[in-house]
């Protein structure tokens, strides 16, 4: 069975992962710390300690919100570690937390995990098979809110372990034959194999032998381990020793010894030799003592307590032939390990033994008498308390079912009271609604006009400007260069060449200020340029996030307001800063575009910024759009400007 509850628990800590990764909590994803580190304590290549460490990284990062279900599965790999390290005081008091939380929560995989656990513990630790039992069927009803069958399937094949164990085989057959239909043939191929195998052995101990050996070849068939085959063949041999059947039993444990696969050191094949040798001498061959002394002492190297027990058994039976001082002595050595493993059904096996010994000794007759008594009552005690956990587990689940059946009915009977006052109230609501509709309405077409209007006025301001350049552009600029060609023949040319092309760039620059803004497929080009074309030669201009901007999706109107607006900073800046870098980022998001100016020039007082017409105006034209201007700057500190423009 040693080898049953070391599946048992490798399963139980391979299985505590929490889907893709982890499911994420409940209350938000938590940081990447806590899952790495969540994560760095389930690995198998580190040390429990390292491991330990993990997840109390893990704890430290995480929010220690106690109504975050992620908390929870924090606190129970700590448990699950805490088991590991023997650190028992400590789990009992997590346990206790985690059982509280996750009631509140309603967290019945945590809660069914945590109570299988604590089963765990019980059984191997404790050896207190009612408070095991109890957690396994508490364990058993969580995974059952949760309908994970695999895991209802182990809780429920624990108990009836915990009851064979204990001696109550019928409640353990009736327990483990429940477990079987949870469980699926290819997925729970192990677990079926051990169900199949307790229930044999439940069939052996009430010496329903043809109906064991069935369930151990059942046993077999579902498991792929090798170790497993023969420690079922093992099993397979010694009930065919209890039917008398000796020459079988001789013939499948030869074979087994003979098994390439088992460890020649081990445990297992301690127990196989150690049959092997009492099937040869009850089947009447000649059987040396050293083939009963090997196993024993591979059993003590292993420090076997139990194996010891059935070599001096044994021994005990050999001895008591021809060497009775030797067979008493083997005897009380079975008694001295029972009592130490707190073995009682050993020790009356070897009393038995020793009264056929000593048949006059009273003492050992009075000391048989009163095992055999307290069995009995022990083994109905636990057979009465384990029947009365199932019959209170029954009773929970038919209360709650009531009590969820009374509380939907209470549930349907206020949603009717709930929906007649709707009906009641609703013409009314109906009204409030189609009035404020009405309002809002009104109040959003009132800002439509308003806002109409002030377009149409800065459509108009726009053509005009337009109108402006494209006047001086083609008047002032045409006069000046035919006046260059008239005075070319009577005057010092260089002079007047030099005059007239500095009016002609003068007339150009205000043309640029003025100008058409096309907010065609070329705005960008022109945006650019105009930004680059703005930017003195001591200045440095940079650019981001222009690339990422949607510029053929833009609204015209804002195009324009945008150039306008920047245009007249960068001229501005020209004028007044003396700046020495100039930086203007773009940020799109689905409703606004944000513009972030800044310069390191000298910048301008508060008095300064009221008085410049140029940035009044900026503030006008983008008003009239929807948008937003905001100044930042200080005599010294250099000028910022943050535009917000609606898509």
């Amino acid at each position: 069975m040693q080898k049953f509850w070391i599946v048992l628990l490798t399963c139980l800590f391979v299985s505590c992962k929490w889907g893709s990764g982890d499911s994420a909590p409940t209350t938000g994803v938590p940081h990447d710390s806590v899952l790495h580190y969540f994560n760095q304590s389930k690995q198998k290549d580190l040390t429990a300690e390292q491991q330990y460490g993990a997840i109390n990284k893990a704890l430290y990062f995480s929010k220690a919100d106690v109504k975050d279900t992620f908390y929870l599965k924090l606190l129970h790999r700590k448990n699950l570690i805490l088991y590991d390290l023997k650190a028992f005081d400590s789990l009992q008091t997590y346990n206790r937390n985690i059982l509280r939380q996750a009631k509140v929560l309603r967290d019945y995989a945590i809660l069914g995990r945590q109570y299988y656990l604590m089963g765990y513990y019980y059984d191997q630790i404790e050896h207190r098979p009612d408070s095991a039992f109890l957690n396994y069927t508490n364990a058993k009803g969580s995974f059952m809110e949760v309908q994970d069958s695999s895991w209802i399937a182990r809780s429920i094949l624990n108990m009836g372990v915990i009851q064979k164990n204990q001696n109550d085989f019928f409640g353990s057959k009736e327990t483990i034959t429940e477990a079987i239909p949870y469980l699926d043939a290819k997925k729970d191929s192990t677990y079926l194999s051990i169900c199949y195998n307790t229930l044999a052995t439940n069939h052996r101990k009430l010496l329903n032998h043809e109906e064991a050996i069935t369930y151990y070849k059942l046993a077999m068939d579902y498991t792929d381990s090798q170790n497993e085959r023969l420690a079922v063949g093992n099993n397979i041999a010694t009930t065919l020793m209890d039917m008398g059947k000796y020459g079988d039993a001789v013939e499948i444990l030869t074979r087994i010894s003979l098994d390439s696969t088992l460890v020649k050191t081990s445990s297992q094949y301690a127990r196989v030799l150690d049959n092997l040798a009492y099937a040869q001498w009850l089947s009447g061959n000649r059987t040396e003592v050293e083939e009963f002394i090997r196993p024993l002492e591979i059993r003590r190297t292993n420090k076997d307590r139990r194996g010891q027990i059935a070599s001096y058994t044994h021994l005990g039976e050999f001895y008591s032939i021809n060497r009775p001082m030797l067979a008493k002595a083997c005897l009380d050595s079975v008694i001295h390990l029972s009592l130490s493993l707190k073995a009682p059904r050993a020790e009356t096996d070897a009393l038995g033994f020793l009264m056929k010994l000593e048949p006059s000794n009273v003492g050992l007759r009075d000391r048989y008498i009163f095992l055999q008594d307290s069995l009995y009552e022990e083994e109905l005690n636990v057979k009465t308390q384990f029947a009365k956990y199932k019959y209170d587990y029954q009773v929970t689940q038919e209360k709650s079912l009531r009590l969820e059946k009374e509380n939907t009915q209470k549930e349907l009977e206020v949603t009717r009271q709930r929906n007649q006052k709707l009906i009641s109230f609703l013409g009314v609501a109906f009204l409030m609604i189609v009035l404020g509709f009405l309002i809002y309405a009104f109040k959003q077409r009132t800002k439509q006009m308003t806002h109409e209007k002030n377009m149409a006025k800065l459509e108009a301001t726009l053509e005009t400007e337009a109108e402006m350049s494209r006047r001086l552009h083609d008047d002032f600029g045409a006069g000046l260069n035919q006046a260059m060609l008239m005075l070319q023949g009577s005057m010092d040319q260089t002079k007047v060449l030099d005059k007239l092309e500095g009016l002609y760039d003068q007339s150009r620059n205000f043309s640029r200020e003025i100008n058409e803004v096309d907010t065609g497929p070329q705005f960008k080009e022109e945006f650019l340029e105009m930004l680059r074309y703005r930017t003195p030669e001591h200045a440095k201009l940079l650019i981001s996030g222009s690339k990422e901007v949607d510029w053929e999706g833009m609204d015209p109107l804002a195009k324009k307001v945008l150039f306008k607006i920047l245009q007249e900073l960068m001229i501005n800046m020209g004028k007044h800063s003396m700046a020495t870098l100039v930086t203007i980022g773009f940020v799109e998001s689905d409703k606004i575009l944000k513009v972030l100016y800044s310069d390191n020039g000298e910048g301008a007082s508060e008095q300064d910024l009221k008085y410049r017409n140029g940035l009044r105006n900026t503030e006008k034209r983008i008003q009239a759009i929807g948008g937003t201007i905001t100044f930042g700057s200080g005599k010294g500190e250099g000028f910022k400007a943050s535009l917000v423009i609606p898509r």
